[in-house]
């Protein structure tokens, strides 16, 4: 309702129409605006637009939670207490999941932190080779983390990345995986036991391919990793940035557009189907 030149974005007790989440409670939210005036306002609406678009997302995130950890995925059995804000409001799902976008986007992510090693990930979707991923880690800015993921994908561990799955995916937002332990987003962890602390929070989450750890909560970093597929700025400060897509934006993108189910959950599994150093 408009009143004393504001324009509010209300709630219905059913049906609201924006959401947030904080530490994993979702909560009805009201946006107050300035009144409309030129350009300013149809900014204004297209950002309404935006956050229309995510309202069915928001909505599944508040009546079907997770089984346990965070959002996208964690370690903890505390449940839908301890949800990240990885769940906030999906701000920019409207932008386009072509291969030719996500290298556009990308060519800008993390211009400083320099790429000290790569991994591969060779992927399968419903039993079909669906192609390479190739991630760049950052080993000088958060050397312990990369070390991590570096070490689950090297297959010289009795555990790790090998033959598990992508569990969440949700298109302009993440892809998720990680849980060689569990494959639901509960399980995983990490080379220097079960969690970590977070090592650093300078890396951003500025686009789309920016590689960061899932976690529940501070400082309970495992195994489980995510890809953007969108700038989400929200995250930064709450998820360790520690690497970014160089190539494979088709596969990614075929992961991207592979049907889902129940929380968010590939139809047709996504399954690493062979990973390692290069």
């Amino acid at each position: 309702r408009a009143h004393a030149g504001i324009h509010v974005l209300g709630i219905a007790k059913d049906k609201p129409t924006a959401m947030t989440m904080a530490h994993g409670v979702c909560f009805g939210h009201v946006e107050v605006l300035p009144s409309p005036r030129g350009a300013s306002w149809r900014r204004r609406r297209e950002a309404g637009t935006r956050q229309e678009e995510t309202r069915g997302y928001l909505a599944r995130c508040r009546s079907s939670p997770h089984a346990s950890g965070n959002v996208p995925g964690g370690n903890s059995s505390n449940g839908w207490k301890r949800r990240s804000a990885l769940a906030a409001p999906l701000v920019a799902t409207s932008l386009s999941l072509s291969s030719n976008a996500m290298e556009e986007d990308t060519s800008s992510i993390q211009r400083d932190p320099e790429v000290t090693q790569q991994v591969y990930m060779d992927i399968d979707i419903g039993g079909q080779p669906a192609g390479r991923i190739v991630v760049g880690l950052y080993g000088n800015l958060v050397p312990k983390t990369a070390e991590n993921f570096a070490t689950l994908a090297s297959g010289n561990t009795k555990v790790g990345y090998k033959g598990s799955v992508f569990h969440r995916v949700i298109p302009g937002f993440v892809l998720q995986g990680g849980d060689f332990e569990r494959g639901n987003g509960t399980g995983g962890y990490s080379i220097y036991g079960r969690t970590f602390a977070d090592e650093s929070f300078a890396g951003k989450h500025l686009g789309k391919g920016v590689l960061s750890m899932a976690n529940a909560g501070r400082n309970t970093n495992g195994s489980q990793f995510f890809i953007t597929l969108a700038p989400t700025p929200w995250l930064d400060g709450k998820h360790v940035v520690f690497g970014k897509v160089l190539s494979g934006w088709d596969t990614v993108d075929a992961i991207a557009s592979n049907p889902t189910g129940p929380r968010d959950r590939p139809t047709k599994p996504v399954v690493v189907k062979d990973c390692g150093l290069l």
